[in-house]
C-alpha cells in the first residue's frame, strides 16, 4: 500500500468513527469511559468496526484478507486506540492470534480461519501460564497424541479475549524431552470442543484497559483434531517467539496514542487556562513541558516508523528492532504522561469529565504496553544477548556493509518507499550483529550535514547542531563496546544475567533511537506536510535522547524548544494526527466542553 493510499485509508476510519468529542459519534470518549467505569467488553463497538473492515487489514490479500503490510494494522489500531486502548487490543488479538497461521500454516488452514473470520470468528493467542510467564520452555500445557489428533490438558492464563473469543491458538507441550523441540501450536475451537472440556476462568477486574476480556482457559482433555495443527509438530516455540515479534510492535500504536490524546487534552488546557493574567501555555516551564512531551513522541514516531517496516525490510534483523523499540516507546511515553499531569494539576484526577477523564485513562492504559507481549526485562535481556555482536559489528563494517545499510534505511524510513512482500516466516530469532539503523546512521548524519548546507539561517544552524549531537550519540558505541568487553572479562559466565548489561543494553536503545530520528527526517522531510519537517523538532528529538545520559545538560540551542511548541499547536489546530505521518483526523463537532 503507498503512503497515499494508506493516509486516504486512515483518514477514511477517521470520517466514519467522527470525533471522539462529540457524544453522538461512533466511537465517542463518552461511550468509552463509559465502558472503562463498568469494566464493560465493547461489544458493540467491536463489532461496528468488524462490519467495517478493521480486521480485513490484518489479515493476508492471498487468502482472502487485504492486508500486505503491518503498517496498515499499526496505523488503523493507532485511530482507534486514540479514543480506546482495550477496543483496540480486542480488536488487534484476534489478528495477533492469526500470526500463527500466517507464519506456519497451509493455504487451506488460512483461507478457512480468514473465511470464518469474515463470519465472525474471533480468536485468541493462548501463551501465556500464570506459573511461567515469559519462561516458555517451562510452559505445562500438554497436547497428548491421540489417533487422529492430541488431546490437550492445563490453563491458559491470563489472555487476551479467552472468554470472548471463539477458538484459541494454543502452544502446548507435544514432547518429553524438555527442550525448543517440545512445543507445537494447535486451534482449539471452543464450540467443536466436547461438553466440559473446555472452561473459561473468571474475568479479571483491571487497572488499566478495564473493558477488556482478559481470563483464562482451562482444557480438561479436549481434542484437536490433527488438522488443526499449524506447521510441523516441534515448531511452536519458533513460531511463538517470531509472532511476539510483530505483536511487540503493533501494540506499541497503544503508546503513540495515549500521548497523542493527553498532549492534545494538556494543550488545550493551557491554552484555555488563564492564571496571573496569562494563559498557562505562556508560562516557559509550562511550555517546556509541552514541547518536551511532543518531542518525545515524534521520537517514539520515528522508531517506530523503521521498527514496523523492518519485518518486511530487514526481517533478519527484527529481533533487535522489536526489543529496542519495545522497551524504549513506553520508558519515553509514560513519562511524557507523567510530564503532562503537571500542566493538568489537579484535573487529572477527574474520572468521567468529557476531557480530562480521557488523560486519568490513558496514564493507565499505557502501561500494558510495556508488559504485555515481551516486558521491559524480556527485550533488554533479548538485546543483552546480541549487544557483543551488534557492537562489534558497528565498529567492523565496512563501506560495502554500511552502504547496503543505507540502501535499506531508505526505505525502512522513507513513508513513501515500496515495501517488499511481508513473509513473517523469513523473520529470524537473532540479528547476528546487524542494525540497519545503527550501520546506517554515519550516511544520515552525513546526508544532514548536506542539508544544512542548503538550509538558511536558524534551520541552518539547528540541523548542524543536531548533527553535532548525533555524532555525538554515536560516538558512545565505542565506550559502549569497551565497557561491555570489561564487564564480560570481569563477571565471566554471570555477564549474561547481569544487572549491569541490562543497563548497557538501554543505552544501545536510546542510540538505536537517535539513527532512527536522524533517519527519518533526511527519508522523509520530503514526504511531510506543513509545519513538518522542522529542524527544531529534530534537534530537540536528539536532545531529550541525550539528556538519558546528562540529564541537566542544558538544551544548546532554548529557543528551539519555543519553536516545537508552535509546531505541536500548528499540527493540532490543524486537526493533524501527531506525527511525521500527515494524516488528518476527523473533523470537530464543535465544543463539547
Amino acid at each position: 500500500m503507498s503512503q497515499a493510499e494508506l493516509i486516504e485509508l486512515a483518514e477514511r476510519l477517521e470520517r466514519y468513527l467522527g470525533d471522539p468529542h462529540d457524544p453522538e459519534s461512533r466511537m465517542s470518549f463518552a461511550a468509552v469511559l463509559d465502558h472503562d467505569e463498568r469494566d464493560a467488553f465493547p461489544y458493540a463497538i467491536v463489532a461496528m468496526l468488524r462490519r467495517w473492515g478493521f480486521l480485513d487489514y490484518g489479515l493476508p490479500a492471498e487468502q482472502g484478507g487485504k492486508a500486505g503490510s503491518p503498517e496498515t494494522g499499526f496505523m488503523l489500531m493507532r485511530l482507534v486506540a486514540r479514543r480506546d486502548g482495550a477496543t483496540a487490543i480486542a480488536l488487534g488479538l484476534t489478528n495477533a492470534a492469526f500470526t500463527p497461521v500466517w507464519i506456519a500454516g497451509t493455504d487451506e488452514q488460512k483461507r478457512r480461519q480468514i473465511e470464518d473470520i469474515h463470519n465472525g470468528v474471533g480468536l485468541a493467542w493462548g501463551l501465556s501460564e500464570a506459573a511461567h510467564g515469559s519462561d516458555l520452555l517451562s510452559n505445562e500445557v500438554v497436547a497428548e497424541k491421540v489417533p487422529g489428533g492430541y488431546r490437550l490438558t492445563g490453563e491458559k492464563w491470563p489472555i487476551g479475549n479467552a472468554t470472548f473469543a471463539d477458538r484459541m491458538v494454543v502452544f502446548a507441550r507435544t514432547g518429553t524431552r524438555s527442550g525448543p523441540g517440545d512445543f507445537s501450536i494447535l486451534i482449539v475451537d471452543k464450540w467443536r470442543s466436547e461438553a466440559e472440556t473446555v472452561r473459561e476462568t473468571p474475568l479479571l477486574k483491571l487497572h488499566g484497559v478495564r473493558a477488556l476480556d482478559l481470563s483464562g482457559l482451562r482444557f480438561d482433555g479436549v481434542f484437536v483434531p490433527e488438522s488443526l495443527r499449524i506447521g510441523a509438530e516441534g515448531q511452536g516455540l519458533e513460531i511463538a517467539l517470531k509472532t511476539s515479534q510483530t505483536a511487540r510492535l503493533v501494540i506499541l500504536s497503544l503508546a503513540l496514542s495515549a500521548v497523542d490524546t493527553s498532549l492534545r487534552t494538556a494543550l488545550e488546557f493551557a491554552q484555555g487556562r488563564v492564571l496571573f493574567d496569562r494563559a498557562v501555555v505562556d508560562v516557559p516551564y509550562t511550555g517546556v513541558q509541552l514541547a518536551e512531551s511532543f518531542a518525545d513522541l515524534m521520537v517514539a514516531d520515528a522508531m517506530c516508523l523503521g521498527a514496523v517496516r523492518s519485518v518486511q525490510v530487514s526481517p533478519d534483523q527484527v529481533s533487535v528492532w522489536s526489543s529496542a523499540v519495545k522497551y524504549l516507546v513506553p520508558t519515553l511515553l509514560e513519562g511524557a504522561l507523567s510530564r503532562l499531569n503537571v500542566v493538568l494539576g489537579a484535573r487529572v484526577f477527574l474520572r468521567d469529565h468529557a476531557r480530562y477523564g480521557m488523560h486519568q485513562k490513558m496514564l493507565r492504559d499505557i502501561l500494558v504496553t510495556n508488559m504485555a507481549d515481551g516486558n521491559t526485562v524480556v527485550n533488554l535481556r533479548n538485546i543483552g544477548h546480541q549487544l557483543a555482536s551488534l557492537l562489534q559489528r558497528a565498529r567492523t563494517a565496512g563501506p560495502e556493509a554500511r552502504g547496503e545499510a543505507a540502501a535499506r534505511a531508505a526505505v525502512l524510513f522513507g513513508m513513501d518507499t515500496d515495501l517488499p512482500p511481508y513473509r513473517p516466516w523469513e523473520q529470524e530469532l537473532s540479528s547476528r550483529g546487524a542494525d540497519d539503523a545503527v550501520l546506517a546512521a554515519p550516511d544520515g548524519v552525513e546526508r544532514l550535514r548536506s542539508l544544512a548546507a542548503e538550509a538558511v539561517d536558524k534551520d541552518q544552524d539547528r540541523l548542524l547542531l543536531a548533527a553535532d549531537v548525533a555524532d555525538e550519540l554515536l560516538a558512545r558505541l565505542g565506550p559502549l563496546e569497551d565497557r561491555a568487553t570489561r564487564l564480560r572479562q570481569e563477571l565471566g559466565r554471570g555477564y549474561a544475567q547481569s544487572a549491569e548489561l541490562f543497563e548497557l543494553a538501554k543505552e544501545y536503545c536510546v542510540i538505536h533511537a537517535a539513527a532512527a530520528c536522524v533517519l527519518t527526517y533526511v527519508h522523509s522531510r520530503d514526504r511531510m506536510a506543513e509545519p513538518l519537517p522542522s529542524p527544531a523538532l529534530l534537534l530537540l528529538q536528539l536532545e531529550r535522547l541525550h539528556k538519558q545520559f546528562d540529564p541537566y545538560r542544558p538544551y544548546r540551542d532554548p529557543a528551539a524548544v519555543e519553536e516545537v511548541l508552535a509546531v505541536l499547536v500548528r499540527l493540532h489546530a490543524g486537526n493533524r494526527l501527531l506525527s511525521h505521518w500527515p494524516i488528518g483526523l476527523a473533523e470537530p463537532a464543535g465544543d463539547s466542553g
